[in-house]
């Protein structure tokens, strides 16, 4: 049964590095680029230095002042050198305070060069006040430049640099995944008490996870001037700027471009698309914990905060939830998918056996409540359970761990013979919720997986609260086993209803980055992995495959859960059974697929925007017999778990199976590029539309 619910919305070690190759347009790219800064760097030295004479007369006496320049910002690579984000050069215009400085009229000079009024550049001075150097003018035109230099006596303290600006050649590929920059800001000067103010600084993604990587070192630009404070001429660097280290993701630009398309286009064309506003999922590798793709939808552009179109976006941003990562951030109910660590658990606390049936008739009583499932299934194993997603003989399995006795269709059982209902409350149902919701830790649900992103947040366990309504409150098991194990008991005031829909999954709330780990954990035999993004680190300006990395990311081992091989082969085969036996429910998406996979569907009632929903969920590995990939899909208000967050999955495990030859016949292989197509296709366009 789909119980409603309250209101809610939807340190690293390194080896020895392997060499990879560079695509060939990567190395057009970056030489362009290489070629822009060069040209940039000359031009300015020529109009400062070359034609010096021509714009001002030179003092006998001189001073020397230090502009800051800007380093660049190392390049982001995915994991087959698809280039992800880079900076691009450009002329900026800083202004040095200097003694006798005249604000106004330095204003009065420049507004009309840079179509705008004298109170906006004052705005602009006095917006950075207590800073010796402060920023004016991004990416200036060449003829913005030669006004300047020409009329440099007159503006004691401005001086024009090379500077870049960040792009993303992509768009809005991977956008919260790769985050984007912005100034710093007096709320969050604090934070970078060694950086200029005219510094851009990685606000959120991988641009704020990695900063101290992919910032590098301010140069300075040495300028003469006269004593009077007119800078005439430039000198050289001392020092030069230092790039920022290039990084490499686990990240697959081209399953990632698939992934964004594949939602966006399942969403659309849903019965359920109308009331559909966020998404996620999840591919990650079994064997290391690198992520290939994450998606959060809606979808941002990170170029919107670094190219002037923020305010064109604003309204989307401000109410799409975009800026948020739903894959690591908002966790929902996960509904069925948690069966898997429940029934695991249960075999090791005894709850059940291998061998134990149920005849189920849809129906059980929970002390004065009826609780359904979604039809009849009769006589009902352990792998028939999970595959059909049997709520009876889970919620049979959920009052077992609290020695609930006595359930069927018309009794509602009650505490062991002789024991208090309070007692009872305290000591079996206190032990069995919290070894199910431990079980449930064990996978790393309801934890912080540790992914390198900022703003992670974890899962919640529950219990309804009999003395408030039966509103549901917060269960910490780490808190609850300790009294336990001191005192033999921990005061509670939850339900034997909260075995029941703790067991199957209507009493926790996990994110889908916890399920992918978990899924991931059940197919590569009880190793908890990490997940990661940052594949290695290599040297500022140079490209996968062409130098040696400084550091490689190594897979992490969180914990090894040590499964009794016959019960963790038992969810295993189950999962299999969702997926290729007739009554799976998710064989009708991946029964005819060319590979076997294993998974497990989860519905979830939820609430968006005051309106009974559901939880759309899947979880799932392929392929079944040597798994390579795991995948977590989260849609809320997408209906069944079949309906939607199945064929995405599926989806998703053709696509990397394409991309990796394997499975598909030769004339349905992908290349590892991420798709010409890409800016052409809804997930990129719709975006950019947004207003």
């Amino acid at each position: 049964m789909k119980r409603k619910r309250r209101n809610k919305q939807p340190s690293e070690p390194w080896s020895k590095p392997q060499k990879r190759v560079l695509t060939p347009r990567i190395g057009v790219v970056y030489s362009l680029v290489f070629l822009s800064f060069t040209t940039l760097i000359l031009r300015l030295g020529y109009l400062q230095i070359a034609q010096g004479s021509t714009f001002r007369a030179q003092a006998m006496t001189t001073s020397v002042t230090k502009i800051p320049v800007m380093p660049a910002r190392g390049w982001i690579y995915d994991r087959s050198g698809n280039l992800l984000a880079y900076d691009q050069p450009m002329y900026s215009v800083y202004l040095t305070r200097m003694k006798n400085q005249n604000d106004q009229a330095m204003a009065n000079e420049l507004a009309p060069w840079f179509n705008t009024t004298p109170a906006h550049v004052m705005q602009l001075m006095q917006a950075q006040q207590g800073y010796s150097t402060i920023s004016l003018f991004k990416d200036i035109s060449p003829k913005q430049l030669a006004l300047i230099e020409e009329n440099h006596a007159n503006l004691p303290g401005v001086n024009v640099v090379v500077d870049s600006q960040r792009v993303y050649p992509n768009g809005d590929l991977a956008g919260q995944v790769l985050g984007y920059v912005g100034p710093i800001t007096p709320q969050n000067q604090k934070q970078y008490p060694n950086y200029l103010p005219t510094q851009s600084v990685g606000e959120t993604g991988l641009e704020a996870e990695y900063e101290s990587l992919l910032q590098g070192k301010v140069g300075y630009q040495v300028m003469e001037g006269n004593l009077s404070g007119t800078s005439v001429k430039s000198v050289g660097y001392s020092p030069a700027p230092t790039s920022g280290d290039t990084l490499q993701l686990t990240l697959d630009g081209r399953l990632q471009a698939d992934a964004q398309e594949q939602m966006m286009n399942l969403i659309d064309s849903s019965a359920f698309g109308s009331q559909v506003t966020q998404g996620a999922a999840v591919v990650i590798n079994v064997h290391t914990g690198g992520v290939l793709a994450m998606v959060s939808y809606p979808y941002l552009d990170p170029n919107w905060y670094t190219n002037g179109s923020f305010v064109k976006h604003a309204k989307y941003l401000q109410t799409s939830g975009a800026q948020r990562n739903n894959a690591i951030q908002g966790p929902l109910y996960p509904g069925s998918t948690v069966k898997l660590a429940n029934f695991i658990t249960a075999l090791k606390y005894g709850a059940i056996t291998p061998a134990t049936t149920i005849f189920d008739t849809n129906w059980t009583k929970i002390g004065t409540g009826f609780f359904h499932g979604d039809g009849a299934a009769g006589l009902t194993g352990v792998l028939k359970a999970i595959a059909i997603s049997d709520e009876t003989f889970f919620y049979h399995l959920g009052l077992n761990m609290g020695k609930w006795i006595g359930s069927t269709a018309t009794t509602g059982g009650g505490p062991p013979a002789g024991m208090s209902y309070t007692h009872w409350l305290n000591t079996d149902f206190a032990t069995g919720i919290t070894r199910m919701f431990q079980g449930e830790e064990s996978f790393g649900l309801g934890q912080l997986t540790g992914i390198d992103l900022p703003g992670e947040q974890k899962g919640i366990f529950y219990i309804e609260d009999s003395l408030k309504n039966y509103i549901q409150v917060p269960f910490n098991p780490q808190k609850a086993a300790q009294s336990l194990k001191k005192t033999g008991q921990y005061v509670n005031h939850g339900t034997p209803v909260d075995l029941a829909f703790a067991a199957t999954g209507q009493g926790q709330e996990f994110t889908p980055i916890e399920l992918a780990q978990y899924v991931a954990t059940i197919a590569n035999g009880g190793k908890r992995l990490q997940p990661h993004l940052l594949k290695d680190v290599l040297p500022p300006e140079t490209q996968p495959g062409n130098a040696k990395p400084i550091k490689v990311f190594q897979p992490v081992v969180q914990k090894n859960l040590n499964i009794n091989p016959t019960y963790l082969h038992l969810a295993q085969k189950g999962m299999w059974g969702v997926c290729n036996l007739p009554y799976g429910t998710a064989a009708g998406t991946f029964m005819n697929a060319p590979y076997q996979a294993a998974g497990k569907t989860g519905t979830a009632q939820i609430y968006m925007n005051g309106h009974a929903e559901y939880n759309s969920v899947f979880i799932g590995y392929a392929p079944y017999n040597n798994p390579q990939i795991a995948v977590a899909v989260m849609i809320p208000g997408a209906g069944y778990g079949a309906q939607t967050a199945v064929p995405l999955a599926r989806q998703l495990m053709d696509d990397y199976f394409k991309q990796h030859h394997e499975f598909f016949p030769k004339n349905q292989w992908q290349t590892t590029n991420i798709p010409t197509t890409w800016k052409t296709s809804s997930a990129y366009v719709v975006p950019e539309q947004s207003k």
